[in-house]
C-alpha cells in the first residue's frame, strides 16, 4: 500500500490549503472528530473495545493464536476480519492504547477527507459531501471503527481506474475484500476502463501478495487455516445479525430487517432481497453509451456505496458512513438547485439515518421506534431505488451535473 500512501502525502498539502485560505469545513471536519475521539479515549480502555480487538488481530497473529476465538480477559466481543488486518492494524497496535487509538481513528478521518476531494466534483461539491458525512464519520471513529477508511478505499478505486491507476486501484479493492469483503464492490468499476485485462492480472497479483504478507509475521499454515476460521465466524454472525430482530438491537440495519421488523416476517429469507438488489446493480451496465458519462459514473457509485450497506445484515449504525457518503456523491450531482423532493429526501437522511442515533434525537422515539424497526435504513433505502431508477432511465446528456459548474 505504500504508492498509495506516497500520492496522497504529496496531495495533502494541496488540499488542506485548497483555497489558500482557512476552509471552515476542513476545520470542522478536523477539529470536531479530534475532540470527539479524545474524550471517548480518554474514559479509558472499557470504551475502546473495537481497537482493542483490532491491535490484538496483529498480536494473535504474531502469536498464532486463533484469530476467531473469543478472549473476554482482553476484549469483548469477536473479530470478524481478515488475516490481512494484521499487517494494516501493526503500527497502530505496537503503541500504547491512547495514542496508537488516536492515531487510527484520525487516519480514518482524513483518509476519507483525501477520497472525498479526490472525487471530480467541484470544491463546493466536496464541502457539501464532507457536511453531510460528518455526523456518521462521527460515529464511525468514536467507534473507533475501519468504516471511513474502507469507504475511502471504494471511492479511492473510481478515482484510481479514472487516472488509469489499475495497479492502486486492484490493491485497493483487494485489500479491501481481504480485509472486510466489502471492498469487492469496486469490481464493476471495470467496465470505466478500456484496460480490463491488465486490471484483471493486477487483480491476481495483489491477491497473491496480500495472502501471503500476514505469513511473514506468523506462517503458511496459520494464515491459510485463518482463513477458513474467517469463513465460520461470517456464517456464525450472520445467523446473529438476523436473529436480532428478537432483540431490536442495533444490528442488522438493512432493507432486509426494516422490512421484517415492520411487517413480522422473520423468516423472509434474505436472497428475495438480495438477489434483486443484484440484478438492479448490475442491470445500469447494459447502458453502454453512458459509461464514459462522469455524472453516470459517479451515480453508480453512489449506488454501490449505499447498496453495500442497506443489502448487508452486518449493517450496523457505524457502518452507515459508507452509505450517507453515497448519498452525498449523489445529491451534489443535483445540485446546487435539486428538486425540492431531493431537499425533502436530504432531510429525512439527516434526520432519520444520521441524527437517530445520537442524543439529538428523542431516546424515547430511537428506541420505540428507529431501532426497534431499523428505521434507520429506509431514507437511503428510498435513495438507492431512486438512484436505480435514474441509472435505468435518466438521460444524463441532458441532465448534466451542476455541481462541477457550482
Amino acid at each position: 500500500m505504500l504508492p498509495l500512501w506516497g500520492n496522497m502525502l504529496k496531495s495533502a498539502k494541496n488540499i488542506l490549503s485548497f483555497q489558500r485560505s482557512p476552509n471552515f469545513v476542513t476545520i470542522f471536519w478536523f477539529l470536531v472528530p479530534f475532540v470527539a475521539v479524545l474524550l471517548e479515549i480518554g474514559r479509558g480502555d472499557s470504551h475502546i473495545n473495537n481497537f482493542l480487538i483490532y491491535k490484538n488481530v496483529f498480536w494473535h497473529t504474531l502469536h498464532q493464536q486463533n484469530l476467531y476465538s473469543f478472549y473476554p480477559a482482553e476484549y469483548m466481543d469477536k473479530n470478524h476480519y481478515g488475516p490481512l488486518f494484521s499487517i494494516l492494524i501493526a503500527p497502530f497496535a505496537l503503541l500504547p492504547n491512547f495514542i496508537g487509538a488516536t492515531l487510527w481513528a484520525m487516519l480514518n478521518v482524513w483518509v476519507l477527507f483525501y477520497a472525498v476531494h479526490k472525487l471530480p466534483v467541484s470544491i463546493w461539491g466536496k464541502n457539501i459531501i464532507l457536511l453531510i458525512c460528518l455526523i456518521e464519520t462521527l460515529t464511525a471513529v468514536q467507534n473507533l471503527q475501519f468504516n471511513p477508511m474502507l469507504c475511502s478505499w471504494i471511492l479511492l478505486t473510481y478515482v484510481c481506474i479514472k487516472e488509469d491507476k489499475l495497479g492502486l486501484a486492484a490493491m485497493l479493492i483487494v485489500a479491501g475484500t481481504f480485509i472486510k469483503l466489502y471492498g469487492i464492490v469496486g469490481i464493476p468499476f471495470i467496465f470505466f476502463t478500456k484496460d480490463y485485462r491488465k486490471l484483471i492480472a493486477y487483480l491476481i497479483l495483489w491477491a497473491i501478495i496480500f495472502f501471503c504478507l500476514p505469513m511473514f509475521i506468523s506462517s503458511p499454515e496459520f494464515v491459510t487455516q485463518s482463513y477458513f476460521d474467517w469463513y465460520q465466524s461470517l456464517l456464525e454472525k450472520n445467523i446473529e445479525n438476523i436473529s436480532s430482530y428478537q432483540s431490536s438491537g442495533m444490528t442488522d440495519i438493512s432493507a432486509m430487517g426494516f422490512v421484517k421488523r415492520v411487517t413480522g416476517f422473520y423468516k423472509l429469507p434474505n436472497f428475495y432481497f438480495t438477489i434483486p438488489a443484484g440484478i438492479l446493480m448490475l442491470l445500469p451496465l447494459y447502458r453502454l453509451s453512458k459509461w464514459k458519462d462522469i455524472k453516470f459514473q459517479l451515480s453508480y457509485l453512489a449506488q454501490l456505496l449505499i447498496g453495500l450497506v442497506i443489502f448487508s445484515t452486518s449493517a450496523e449504525s457505524p457502518t452507515y458512513v459508507i452509505a450517507v457518503t453515497g448519498f452525498g456523491v449523489w445529491y451534489v450531482l443535483n445540485a446546487p438547485k435539486p428538486a425540492k423532493w431531493m431537499y425533502i429526501l436530504l432531510i429525512f437522511v439527516l434526520v432519520l439515518t444520521v441524527f437517530s442515533p445520537t442524543d439529538l434525537f428523542p431516546r424515547y422515539l430511537r428506541e420505540e421506534f428507529v431501532v426497534k424497526y431499523s428505521l434507520k435504513a429506509l431514507p437511503c433505502f428510498i435513495a438507492w431505488l431512486t438512484i436505480s431508477f435514474h441509472l435505468l432511465f435518466a438521460n444524463f446528456d441532458k441532465n448534466q451535473s451542476n455541481a462541477h459548474q457550482a
